[in-house]
């Protein structure tokens, strides 16, 4: 599945699709059936954001399952993600809400904040062990509003061949002054230091957030002084032609493009694609902090919600639904066509036992953070904006880093 786009959809475009929503063509957002707690059976209707699974996909079939334990049956109907929101915001407005809804994780926020989707407090939906770091992301105010179905993030790819080639020992890699003598080391062999995406929309601030966080910068400061440590690495990799001038409008598709021409010792992209980087040869270490340890990557992926329903009896059933989603049988075996890491340490252990080569990614995992997280809510969006702004400000000599950080810190505030 190609989730890269997907999974960490540009925010702006979900403040955006919160106003210009589109008409629900084809889709029946209302449930039928008599139950007022799901023991009498009845349709139940699941939104979800992958639809290039159809009826006969492993993840229709799971769902198809999981419902049937509850004793009812479900409508399902797949839409991209950058329409998912918006819809969802509709039929919220319209009182025809799906009974499930899996959304993007930084869009929870967005839908709490509309009174679209219910809190765990009322709809009894339990949240089990997911570890607290992931969870983050659909916590508002104190409050719970949903569960993930699983967890990816970002960490360094690496193509062994040209480290090899460059006298380059990955396992040196511990932080951000070693990934530089590294990266260094494989410029001088002739080849091409590290890609990424530091495109001005979401997937750039997404792509950064690593080196922004790893720095020990915050979100409510854009322009303290780690801050602009951050912007200052990826500028002077630019500039020492160390990373390509490509790197300003690359998504994580195009980065990744350029990853696999072989030419370069590093890129920066997510689990999504680790099937076809095993393939490939290529291995993987967590992004470094500045100084040493593993960086907070954002986390992606989506949650599992239950929307606001004029018969309240039906979250019981819904519950269920989404409990058997997300159990560690299903998510480790069945679900993981997603390429997710799970999110409690108990499925993550199964996950290892079956596929070591998971454990990077884990450790990633563990250590990443909600964009929305800290309470930053749909505030995220903004700040989000103003990052990606300052980023490419510096990366195309437009503002020194200070200047640039200086600038998106005073605009986030005024809005």
């Amino acid at each position: 599945m190609s989730t890269n786009n997907t999974r960490t959809r540009a925010l702006g475009a979900i403040a955006v699709g919160a106003v210009a929503v589109g008409v629900l063509a084809g889709c029946s957002g209302g449930a039928t059936g008599t139950s007022t707690d799901g023991s009498a059976g009845g349709t139940y209707t699941f939104w979800d954001p992958y639809p290039q699974y159809d009826a006969s996909s492993d993840w229709a079939k799971v769902i198809d399952k999981c419902a049937a334990d509850a004793g009812v049956t479900i409508e399902r109907t797949g839409f991209d993600t950058s329409d998912l929101t918006s819809k969802a915001l509709l039929a919220g407005q319209q009182g025809d809400s799906p009974d499930i809804l899996l959304i993007d994780n930084p869009a929870v926020s967005t839908l709490v904040e509309a009174g679209i989707i219910t809190s765990t407090d009322e709809n009894n939906l339990q949240v089990g062990d997911v570890a607290e770091n992931i969870l983050g992301a659909s916590v508002v105010d104190g409050k719970t509003y949903g569960v993930p179905i699983g967890a990816n993030t970002l960490a360094l790819y690496y193509n062994p061949t040209v480290l090899s080639a460059a006298g380059v020992d990955p396992s040196s890699i511990k932080d951000w002054s070693t990934l530089n003598a590294a990266i260094e080391k494989v410029v001088a062999s002739g080849k091409k230091g590290i890609t990424f995406s530091g495109i001005g929309t979401e997937e750039g601030s997404f792509q950064f957030l690593p080196w922004f966080w790893g720095a020990g910068a915050d979100l409510t400061e854009l322009d303290s002084t780690q801050a602009a440590s951050a912007v200052q690495l990826w500028t002077d990799w630019v500039q020492k032609g160390w990373a390509p001038n490509s790197v300003i409008n690359n998504t994580q598709t195009t980065s990744w493009q350029e990853f696999e021409t072989g030419d370069f010792g590093f890129a920066e992209n997510g689990t999504w694609q680790k099937a076809g980087a095993a393939k490939a040869g290529y291995e993987v270490i967590p992004i470094p902090a500045a100084k040493g340890g593993a960086a907070p990557a954002p986390t992606g992926g989506e949650f599992l919600t239950l929307p606001v329903q004029k018969d309240a009896g039906r979250y019981a059933a819904s519950a269920k639904i989404v409990e058997c989603l997300t159990s560690t049988a299903n998510v480790v075996g069945t679900d993981n066509t997603l390429n997710y890491i799970a999110a409690t340490p108990e499925a993550q252990k199964e996950q290892l036992a079956q596929d070591p080569t998971l454990e990077p990614w884990v450790e990633a995992v563990n250590a990443a953070k909600a964009r929305t997280g800290d309470n930053l809510g749909t505030k995220y969006p903004v700040i989000s904006e103003q990052l990606w702004t300052a980023v490419q400000n510096s990366l195309t000599g437009a503002q020194s880093p200070q200047d640039a950080l200086k600038a998106a810190q005073q605009a986030a505030s005024s809005k």
